[in-house]
Formats: structure tokens, C-alpha cells, sequence
């Protein structure tokens, strides 16, 4: 019955997929039959819908925080902040360089702002634009943005994937943020020195495009506007909570929209809700977006997936697959057993929110420290999302750059970070065999 009805789900992802149909659908679908499956075992319907909402009550403070990033983001926008910042960070754009300021870059943006596919739709566009004109492989210029907005997004303060694995695993983000640093040194320094060197044989030709020009007719470009993020940067090193951390960013932006930027006041509600829309066509290309509307997909998302866990945990459907990956784990480490898990979750969920409570609900028994699953998560679940090429994880970011799905290939973070955890989790086991 328990893989029936997982079956059943899973084609109704694919089939989403191949239609091109909102994959909500599928997860609407997936709780239908899920509770159908809890009824079948025996709870009453009323009970199963407990277990629904005991689920979504673990991510209630996640829910807030997803509102709060998309008025941040659409704050940051019309403030001037992400344009500004863009513009200082190209002056340091040299030809030669141009692949490994690509991953900087969107690592940088990726990091302040916390969205894997928000900060492809902004600074990705415009690596991608400039690199196409300076006659860089599309293919390679895909695989730097993706590795670098993945880079932000696995260990940003503000990232839904950092917050929603926090919640999961009942740890502090800035402690499992400080973790993720320290594991990713070796995997982002390979990642730079690629980049670098793929950069410097292959070359490229031309100049960037003068973009203070055009960000220049829009946004008045000044210092004032990194206020709101340095304000951010500032209290996330101080450990600030998140939520706090954000107000303050917010309330920082709101008289640099008003007073720099000189917005009307009637229209900061409007862009609160529906995001930022520039009057010029080629800045609207780069930087429209934002708002609290922005993250109601990604919202329902993580309700109903956070539903099926509770479903899940009470009913008992996944308990004999758990049991195949706890083998496993025994065969090889626990890390590989979770890494598997993960490429498989991301294989049929499609999506990186449903992965993440897919893998967290399959594997959570096999590490006991919640600290050292946590990490594991982060360097499994949210990364391996992407690599799939029929996720959203990978398919929305370089649809939105205009790059080859191929580049999942040369987006060389997404896989170094968790071989290189595999490696060691592998040496781990073998040094205490010897002891």
C-alpha cells in the first residue's frame, strides 16, 4: 500500500513536469492521497488532518520569515540597494576573470539576499548578458551563476532553505551557518581556482556594459543605499534573530526609498505586496520582483510538504523505506546514506523544500546530533536539489539566465560540497575501524 501510494505521487510529479503544469498540483494531489492513506490504516479523517497541521505548526515561524524576505527584497530593489551594489561590484569585472567573479558575484548577491532563483533573475541576468557580449561559453557562464547562487542560498542568514532545515532539525541557524563556512572552505576554494583557470585559458572578448549608465536613469547610485544591508550583514555577525535582523533592514530601507530615491509614500504598501517594477524596460529585465506575493509558491509549498511530514511521522508510510536506508547507512556512513536519500527525495519531489523534509523525515534517525544532521542536510538536500535537471531547483535559475541545462555540469559547487563531506565521512569511518 506504502509504495503504491508514493507511486502514485511520484507520477503525478512527473506528469506535472511533462505538461508543464504548476507542480502545487501534484503536492495538492499528494496530500489528498496521503490522508487517504491515513483513513486507510485506520485514523479517523479528523486525525490525520492533526497530523497535517501538527506538521505545518514545525515551519509556523518559517511562514512569517518568507514574508518578511519578500518585502525585504522588493524594499532592497526600490531602495537602490542591490542596483548599487551591482554597480561597484562589476568595477572589479576583468575579462580574464570574468567565469570567477561570475561565481563571486552571485555568491555575494545569493548571501545578502538569500534566494537561489532571485538572485539569478538579478545578478545572474547580468553576468549572463555580459558574458554572452564578451563572447563567454553560455554553458560555463550556467554553471558559475548556479553554483554561486546555490553557494548564498545553502548558508544565508535569510535563505528559506537555511531557515526551513533550522526549523527541522530544532538548531540555531547562525551555528549551523558557522558550520556550513567551515565545511565549504575546500569546495569554494576548487570552485575559484576552476573558474579562474577555465577563465584565463579559454578568455573572452570585449568590455562589460556600463551598467551605473543604465541602473543610473532609475536609482540614484550612492553609498547610503548599501545601509539597508549593511545593516543586515551587520546584526547577522552580531546573531541578531533573524526576524529582528530584517525589521531593522527594513525599516533602514524604507527612508532611503522615501528620501534618496524619493518614492511616494502611498506607494510603499504596493510595493510591500506586489514587488518592485522598474519604468525602464532594460533595468525592469534585471530587477523586477520581490514583494510578498513573490513568496506564495514557495509557501505552499512548504506548507503542504511540511503536512505530509506530519502525516508521514504519525502514519508510519515511510517506515519500511527508513529501514532499507538505516541498512545502507550500516554498509557504508550515515553521510552517504543521507546523500543518496537526497538525490533520490530530489528525483521525485523536483522541488528543494519538499527534498529537504523528504530527506529529513527518511534519514533523521540516522544521525543523532542535531547540529551534525543539520549540516548534513544543508550539504546534501539543498544542494542535490539543483543537480536534477527536471527540479525547479535547476530548471527556473538557468531558464531565467538563458543557459543550457547542461550546465548543471560545470556548476562544479553543487557536487564538490557534498563529495567532499562524502570523502570525509568515508576517512571518518575508516581511522575508527583502525582504532
Amino acid at each position: 500500500m506504502e509504495y503504491i501510494t508514493l507511486g502514485v505521487f511520484c507520477a503525478s510529479l512527473f506528469a506535472c513536469l511533462l505538461l508543464d503544469i504548476s507542480i502545487l498540483y501534484a503536492l495538492g494531489l499528494g496530500l489528498v492521497l496521503f490522508t487517504a492513506y491515513g483513513v486507510r490504516r485506520g485514523y479517523a479523517f479528523k486525525t490525520v488532518l492533526n497530523f497535517a497541521l501538527s506538521g505545518i505548526k514545525t515551519v509556523k515561524n518559517i511562514l512569517i520569515t518568507l514574508l518578511l524576505v519578500g518585502m525585504l527584497t522588493a524594499l532592497w530593489r526600490a531602495a537602490g540597494t542591490i542596483p548599487t551594489i551591482v554597480c561597484l561590484a562589476v568595477r572589479l569585472i576583468r575579462p580574464s576573470i570574468f567565469l570567477l567573479m561570475t561565481f563571486l558575484l552571485n555568491c555575494m548577491i545569493s548571501l545578502l539576499t538569500g534566494t537561489a532563483i532571485g538572485s539569478a533573475a538579478t545578478m545572474g541576468v547580468i553576468c549572463a548578458t555580459m558574458g554572452v557580449s564578451m563572447g563567454v561559453s553560455p554553458l560555463l557562464l550556467g554553471g558559475a551563476i548556479l553554483s554561486g547562487v546555490f553557494f548564498g542560498d545553502r548558508c544565508s542568514p535569510v535563505s528559506t532553505s537555511a531557515l526551513l532545515v533550522a526549523a527541522l532539525t530544532d538548531t540555531d541557524i547562525y551555528d549551523n551557518i558557522k558550520g556550513m563556512l567551515r565545511s565549504a572552505r575546500v569546495p569554494f576554494l576548487l570552485c575559484c581556482v576552476i573558474y579562474g583557470c577555465l577563465g584565463f585559458f579559454l578568455g573572452s572578448r570585449g568590455e562589460a556594459p556600463d551598467l551605473a549608465a543604465i541602473f543610473g536613469g532609475e536609482f540614484h547610485l550612492s553609498l547610503a543605499a548599501v545601509i539597508p544591508a549593511a545593516v543586515l550583514l551587520v546584526l547577522a555577525l552580531c546573531k541578531v534573530n533573524v526576524k529582528a535582523a530584517m525589521g531593522a533592514s527594513l525599516i533602514a530601507a524604507l527612508p532611503i526609498c522615501l528620501f534618496l530615491q524619493h518614492m511616494e509614500p502611498g506607494r510603499i504598501p504596493e510595493l510591500l505586496l506586489m514587488g518592485y517594477k522598474a519604468k525602464n524596460a532594460e533595468v525592469a529585465a534585471m530587477l523586477n520582483g520581490g514583494g510578498i506575493l513573490s513568496m506564495l509558491r514557495v509557501t505552499a509549498i512548504i506548507c503542504i510538504s511540511s503536512a505530509y511530514a506530519g502525516i508521514f511521522r504519525n502514519t508510519g508510510l515511510l517506515t519500511h523505506i527508513k529501514s532499507t536506508i538505516q541498512k545502507l547507512a550500516e554498509c557504508t556512513t550515515p553521510f552517504a546514506a543521507v546523500f543518496l536519500t537526497s538525490i533520490l527525495t530530489g528525483m521525485i519531489a523536483c522541488n528543494q523544500a519538499l527534498t529537504i523534509m523528504l530527506t529529513d523525515q527518511l534519514t533523521r534517525e540516522l544521525v543523532p546530533d542535531n547540529e551534525g544532521f543539520a549540516q548534513d542536510l544543508e550539504d546534501t538536500a539543498v544542494l542535490t536539489a539543483a543537480l536534477i535537471p527536471w527540479s525547479t531547483a535547476s530548471v527556473i535559475p538557468l531558464t531565467t539566465v538563458g543557459a543550457p541545462m547542461l550546465s548543471i555540469a560545470f556548476a562544479f559547487f553543487l557536487y564538490l560540497q557534498p563529495l567532499w563531506r562524502l570523502a570525509g565521512s568515508v576517512r571518518e569511518k575508516g581511522q575508527k575501524r583502525r582504532d
